[in-house]
C-alpha cells in the first residue's frame, strides 16, 4: 500500500474517483455527489422575497419580522430553503465529514451569484469558537468560502473574524429572540484589513439570521462598509 499511494496521488482525480466511487446525495446514482437531476430538483426560493431576511414575502418588501429587526447586516441570501438533497448535503458536509461535498455545494453559490447581484469584494466565513473547531477538525463554512474562491476569484478573509465565546448551536434553541441572545457579543474583528471592504459573510444555513448579524455587528465595527450574508440554504 504505501508503494502503491504514491503512484495513485500522481494520477490524480481520475484514479481516486476509481479506488472512491461517489455516489449522488440525493438519489445514489455514481459518478458525483449531486447529480444533474437532483440539482433540478433542489428546493429553490423564489422572488419575491423579503429584503433582508431572504424569506419569502409576497409584498416583495420588508416582512412583518423584519419591520422591528434593528439588524446590522443588510441582507442575506440563499438559492435554496433548508430541505431535501440541500438539507442531507449540508449534514453530511458539517456532521459527518464529507468535505469533498462542499465544492459541489460551493458552484451552487457561485451559480447564484452569477445571476443575483449581491455586494461583495472579500468572503469571509462565520468562524467557529477553537474548542468546536478543535472537535470537527474543520470549519465547513471556511471550506465553502475556500471553494467559493476558486470559482468567483472572491479573496478568503478567515483569519480576522473570531467568536470569542461559544454558545449552544443555534439549532437547539427554540426562538428567535433565544438565538439572538445566544450569539449577542459571541463575535470579534480583531483587524482592520476589512476596512471600507464589502464582505460577503459565507455560511452554511441561516435560521433566524441572529448567528450571521452578530458577525456583521463585528465586522461593521471593524470598519466594514456593508455585509451580505450567503448562505446555501435557509430554513423557511
Amino acid at each position: 500500500m504505501i508503494r502503491i499511494l504514491p503512484q495513485v496521488t500522481k494520477l490524480g482525480g481520475k484514479a481516486l474517483d476509481f479506488l472512491f466511487p461517489q455516489w449522488c446525495l440525493g438519489c445514489g446514482k455514481e459518478g458525483v455527489l449531486i447529480c444533474s437531476s437532483c440539482c433540478i430538483s433542489l428546493p429553490r426560493l423564489i422572488p419575491p422575497l423579503c429584503p433582508r431576511c431572504g424569506r419569502p414575502q409576497p409584498s416583495g418588501i420588508l416582512c412583518p419580522g423584519c419591520v422591528s429587526w434593528q439588524a446590522k447586516i443588510e441582507g442575506i441570501r440563499s438559492p435554496y430553503r433548508f430541505d431535501g438533497v440541500i438539507r442531507q448535503a449540508i449534514y453530511q458536509l458539517k456532521y459527518r465529514n464529507l468535505r469533498v461535498v462542499a465544492a459541489p455545494l460551493a458552484r451552487l453559490l457561485d451559480n447564484y451569484l452569477s445571476s443575483n447581484s449581491v455586494p461583495g469584494e472579500v468572503l469571509v466565513p462565520v468562524p467557529l469558537h477553537r474548542k468546536r473547531l478543535r472537535e470537527r477538525g474543520y470549519n465547513q463554512s471556511a471550506l465553502l468560502a475556500k471553494e467559493l474562491s476558486k470559482l468567483s476569484k472572491l479573496p478568503v478573509v478567515d483569519d480576522c473574524l473570531i467568536r470569542e465565546r461559544q454558545a449552544t448551536p443555534q439549532a437547539r434553541t427554540k426562538s428567535a429572540a433565544e438565538r439572538q441572545d445566544n450569539v449577542t457579543g459571541a463575535f470579534a474583528c480583531r483587524s482592520s484589513q476589512l476596512q471600507d471592504r464589502q464582505v460577503l459573510l459565507i455560511d452554511d444555513v441561516a435560521t433566524s439570521g441572529a448567528t450571521l448579524d452578530a458577525c456583521a455587528e463585528a465586522l461593521k465595527e471593524a470598519g466594514a462598509a456593508s455585509v451580505w450574508g450567503l448562505v446555501l440554504a435557509r430554513e423557511i
